[in-house]
């Protein structure tokens, strides 16, 4: 039998239509091999604590969940980044960070808010607590001889309206703390509100104000070189941290109030998969090597179910709507 050669034109498409097929065919097998990435939603700038935790914790379970990533959202007081966690698909591959504000302060701070801190996530961990510490400038405490809680508030009530304290702005931790201190123990003094922490401890450290509730991270540095005093951390305990501080409770009983932050998914995001990140993040947290870490941030692990994460946020939320309201701090 005879066979017919086929014209060249039929010969060259054949060819590149086969060539077409077999890259399309390696396309799919890659897409298909490749794992999908989980991130971890962080809605804060790049650099801060809570920044630097999520990003050890991503190094820490990338063995038991493969590679994450960190995504920073920052912007609007951390609520961008906790609506974009809120809305994004609940499979497990897309968790983030909720923080005291985005999930306790900012629901009764903010006239409007994109997302329900109570129904809009599923908890997986609390992680770490950063405590608080009442300072006053060291110079201050000498000249008006304050050297403990207790004498802070005696002299505010035989003084009225002689103190004032600054803090990072309007609805911050610190203006919140204050405002919480002064109503439990029955004091006024004035607030005044600086851009920023940085600014309102420099306040602090030129006298320009008396005292601060500021973060032991920041604060440490100052009160070891003795430009400030600690009179009392805002935990419920004293801190390891620094534990020859007393706690404020210690003095107004119940007074409990500090920087923490967690991790939590998307509210549908099945109870199998956030076991198995709870699991995987637990571990992270308890490692030695984490806890060395945290230390050096002043920041002390809180790895718990996430029933007790739930719990301890929707505590922590019903806490900040009687501060907040009995601030007047607003943002609209």
């Amino acid at each position: 039998m005879k066979l017919t050669a086929l014209p060249l034109l039929a010969v060259r498409t054949l060819a590149i239509s086969s060539l077409a097929m077999l890259t399309l065919s390696s396309t799919i097998s890659v897409a298909q091999a490749q794992p999908k990435v989980m991130r971890i939603i962080v809605p804060y700038a790049p650099g801060g604590p809570i920044d630097v935790t999520a990003r050890l914790m991503a190094e820490r379970v990338k063995d038991s969940l493969g590679t994450v990533i960190i995504e920073n959202r920052p912007g609007g007081g951390g609520n961008i980044g906790a609506d974009a966690i809120a809305k994004a698909a609940p499979d497990g591959m897309t968790i983030g960070i909720a923080a005291v504000a985005t999930h306790a302060i900012n629901p009764w701070l903010y006239s409007k808010m994109p997302y329900n801190a109570a129904t809009d996530f599923a908890p997986i961990t609390q992680m770490l607590r950063v405590p608080n510490v009442l300072v006053i400038n060291a110079d201050t405490a000498k000249r008006l001889n304050i050297n403990t809680l207790a004498e802070l508030i005696s002299y505010a009530k035989a003084n009225p309206a002689k103190l004032n304290y600054g803090s990072g702005g309007n609805g911050s931790a610190g203006h919140l703390a204050g405002e919480m201190f002064k109503a439990q123990a029955g004091i006024f003094a004035l607030h005044i509100p600086y851009n920023g922490g940085n600014p309102a401890q420099l306040a602090l450290l030129s006298g320009q104000v008396d005292f601060n509730f500021d973060n032991l991270a920041t604060a440490s540095a100052n009160i070891k070189a003795g430009k400030l005093k600690a009179l009392a951390v805002t935990t419920s305990a004293r801190s390891a941290m620094l534990p020859e501080v007393p706690a404020v409770a210690e003095t107004l009983k119940g007074f409990s109030i500090d920087t923490w932050w967690g991790l939590v998914a998307p509210a549908a995001t099945p109870k199998d998969v956030v076991a198995k990140l709870n699991q995987a993040f637990v571990a992270a947290l308890n490692s030695p090597e984490a806890k060395t870490r945290f230390a050096a941030l002043m920041a002390e692990p809180v790895a718990n179910t996430p029933e007790q994460f739930g719990s301890f946020m929707k505590a922590e939320l019903a806490k900040y709507e009687k501060v907040v309201k009995a601030s007047g701090a607003r943002v609209d």
